[in-house]
């Protein structure tokens, strides 16, 4: 039973850029001090790394060193189908936050150099906007997670009191047959909790891949968006 779990937990993180321990245990059907035991057994192995409340594989293979560009891979053309629709959404003089989604940053590639302001927790998305001068850009700020190439910064909530915030433009890991919406449970999920709860307006940018499909952690729910920008075709 124990090697079978141990197996079922490395296939599980595999690919995944690593989950939560709350997650791991409602995954396999067992208590949380079953899962803590079997990951110290992974861990004196050299097979899992433990770290605030998360693991992740540390087998060679297990998952891509960065979990951003497999993303941006996935389904890029529908992605950028989906990024195209919201832009009617974008006039001058507005001040608009984007989250580190892959769709986001397709969006931002599409931008035109216009006098908006963007704000976001994004690396590539600041990349990718640098050259527009007619852009006021903001980054959040923080200390840099290279997996997902985004910033996790703490005082995040202090920032967004100093900015009017027009239109929140997001995607998610996935939505659920009760609307529901899903992320990965980390600093990115409270990003766009937060910013569905700051932003007066709130497109919601949804590929087919991910319709029907929950996450790590609920953020919200189709209810508080204000638009669904979903792949057509």
């Amino acid at each position: 039973m124990k090697q079978t779990r141990h197996q079922q937990i490395l296939q599980l993180l595999a690919g995944r850029g690593g989950m939560s321990t709350g997650a791991l245990a409602q995954a396999l059907g067992v208590s949380m001090e079953t899962l803590r035991r079997d990951l110290r057994a992974l861990q004196s192995e050299g097979k899992v790394l433990r770290s605030h409340g998360r693991a992740r594989s540390l087998l060679a293979g297990a998952g891509p060193a960065d979990s951003f560009s497999a993303r941006r891979r996935c389904r890029r053309a529908h992605k950028a189908d989906v990024a195209r629709q919201a832009l009617a959404w974008i006039d001058v003089g507005m001040t608009i936050a984007l989250d580190a989604s892959s769709t986001s940053w397709q969006l931002a590639r599409l931008l035109a150099n216009m006098p908006v302001t963007v704000v976001t927790n994004s690396l590539r998305i600041c990349r990718a906007l640098e050259k527009r001068e007619r852009i006021r850009l903001i980054n959040t700020g923080g200390w840099l997670d290279r997996n997902s190439a985004s910033y996790e910064n703490p005082a995040l909530p202090t920032l967004l009191r100093q900015l009017d915030i027009d239109l929140f433009i997001f995607s998610c890991q996935g939505v659920d047959g009760e609307g529901g919406i899903w992320d990965e449970q980390t600093w990115n999920a409270r990003f766009k909790t937060l910013l569905m709860a700051r932003a007066g307006q709130s497109l919601l940018l949804l590929d087919k891949s991910k319709q029907g499909r929950t996450g790590e952690i609920k953020i919200g729910s189709l209810g508080q968006v204000t638009v669904l920008v979903a792949q057509t075709s």
